[in-house]
């Protein structure tokens, strides 16, 4: 007996509520309850942000090495890195410097530091690692990378001579950039920062600006916090890198400007999902299906820039595949992401903290109803497929990192059709 549909289930993290790997799960017990013989390709996709180092080294045989640092607060936080069965290491600064650490009613761009993510690589150094991987996303931090170079050995000097304390708005105040100490280890090693390319550090369109106010920044400290970042981007570049663009390059706005900072000590800025995405044959298993449904916290504008949607509907359109995408919130410009269809998790108005505790749920539910519309269109265009089930229970498709898993009714026995428009006879 054959499936009726394949379809990849590719989406990333919902922040604060469920990793990429738990919003797979929820997204395939959804379709589940609608198809039940499909054949589902469980493909959880990390984009530098919250799981990135535990996915890795679960997918190269490696482990997390747990190691205590400076949160965001400066407050002690017990956190890690992923040393990866290469001997490489991943640093994921979401679990240092990540706004899920920053409590609501404590979150200030311009207090928060990147401190931790210093001591973690540094960490990594010391376990042997010469080749180190920043992945950057799910920041609650703005402070250029200065916390992150301090810890490094970077010291930063008001006019008196004084160091200055944690927190991007404190940059104002600096007079002296004295690299003497910088950690000598980090010459020999290849340091590369897995990030988005469409945050840059200055301007109008930089981090201070676009995502001040998701991290808790009024307009007068967001603003504030921008003119701070364009002092830091001047001092970094006249210590570092004499020539180098740090204010507007391509990467050197992510999570809060620390891509700036990790370049101005010779880190390689790369998009991250060219680098992120390696190993997982990502074109080939698109190709093979006959719809994708990914899904993220959020479906506005930045889609399209970098997020794990707008990279799943990007690929998916090179594999003439379409794609639904499912979110927690529709902002301005969710229809500009090429997406072919999107849904929002919710069912009607929701608390906040209630929709964030139900998420797993109301992500199974939106990817039904979802699906069932799917079904539905492609009766209108006269190509009706089987019968879709009436809703069950299901279960909950173990993802453990990715693959294919199969309905509970009936596994797969024959390929897949070439299209959704045309699903596999009986």
């Amino acid at each position: 007996m054959s499936p009726s549909y394949r379809i990849v289930v590719a989406p990333g993290g919902f922040k604060e509520s469920l990793s990429a790997r738990e919003a797979a799960e929820a997204i395939a017990e959804g379709l589940l309850r609608v198809l039940p013989d499909a054949e589902l390709d469980l493909v959880p996709l990390v984009d530098g942000g919250e799981g990135t180092a535990e996915a890795l080294a679960a997918a190269t045989g490696g482990r997390i090495v747990p190691c205590p640092a400076t949160g965001p607060l400066g407050d002690p936080v017990d956190s890690g890195f992923a040393l990866l069965g290469d001997g490489s290491a991943v640093v994921e600064m979401a679990a240092v410097a990540g706004l899920a650490l920053v409590p609501p009613d404590r979150r200030d761009p311009g207090a928060t530091t990147t401190y931790g993510v210093g001591e973690l690589i540094r960490a990594a150094l010391d376990a042997g690692a010469r080749r180190v991987l920043v992945g950057c996303g799910d920041s609650g931090t703005s402070d250029g990378g200065a916390g992150a170079l301090r810890a490094l050995g970077v010291r930063l000097l008001d006019a008196s001579g004084a160091e200055l304390p944690h927190g991007g708005s404190s940059l104002t105040r600096l007079a002296v950039v004295d690299p003497g100490g910088l950690d000598p280890r980090l010459a020999d090693t290849e340091l590369l920062v897995a990030c988005n390319p469409y945050n840059v550090l200055c301007g109008e369109r930089g981090v201070a600006r676009v995502f001040g106010p998701q991290k808790g920044g009024t307009p007068a400290r967001c603003e504030e916090l921008s003119v701070a970042l364009e002092h830091w981007a001047a001092a970094l570049t006249a210590a570092f890198a004499p020539g180098v663009d740090l204010r507007c390059a391509p990467g050197t706005g992510a999570s809060g400007g620390l891509g700036a900072g990790l370049a101005a000590v010779g880190a390689r800025l790369l998009p991250r999902f060219e680098v992120l995405l390696d190993g997982l044959d990502l074109a080939a298993r698109l190709g093979r299906a006959d719809l994708v449904v990914t899904g993220e916290g959020a479906l506005d504008a930045q889609t399209v820039r970098g997020k794990v949607p707008g990279e799943v509907a990007r690929r998916a359109r090179e594999a003439g595949v379409p794609v639904l995408a499912l979110a927690g919130s529709l902002g301005e410009g969710a229809g500009e992401a090429g997406l072919d269809a999107y849904e929002s998790l919710a069912p009607g108005p929701l608390p906040l903290p209630e929709a964030l505790g139900r998420a797993a749920e109301l992500l199974a539910d939106a990817a039904e109803r979802a699906l069932r519309t799917v079904l539905v269109g492609t009766r209108l265009r006269g190509r009706p497929p089987e019968a879709a089930a009436p809703a069950c229970s299901g279960s909950r498709a173990p993802a453990a990192g990715g693959g294919v898993v199969r309905g509970r009714h009936g596994p797969a026995a024959v390929p897949a059709p070439p299209a959704v428009r045309s699903p596999a006879p009986r």
